[in-house]
């Protein structure tokens, strides 16, 4: 896919394990975490572990839109 955006909170695994794994299968994958736990530690361990972006819910389609254009547009 061009991008992912997922949970942080689901039910098998924690969505920074998820992205640890997808991000040793594919570095260049563009990931957005979205949960509404906006916690600093939380967001800083969501980038620390590959994520692109994070967003808290609850969001505005307007403001997803925003976050998935700057993903896509970006070189990282």
């Amino acid at each position: 896919p061009d991008i992912v955006t997922m949970d942080i909170v689901m039910p098998v695994k924690s969505g920074i394990d998820a992205v640890k794994e997808i991000m040793d299968y594919d570095p260049k994958a563009k990931i957005i975490m979205c949960s509404a736990l906006g916690q600093e530690i939380l967001v800083m361990d969501a980038i620390e572990a590959g994520a692109k972006d994070f967003i808290v819910k609850p969001f505005t389609s307007e403001q997803i839109i925003k976050v998935i254009r700057k993903v896509l547009d970006s070189e990282v």
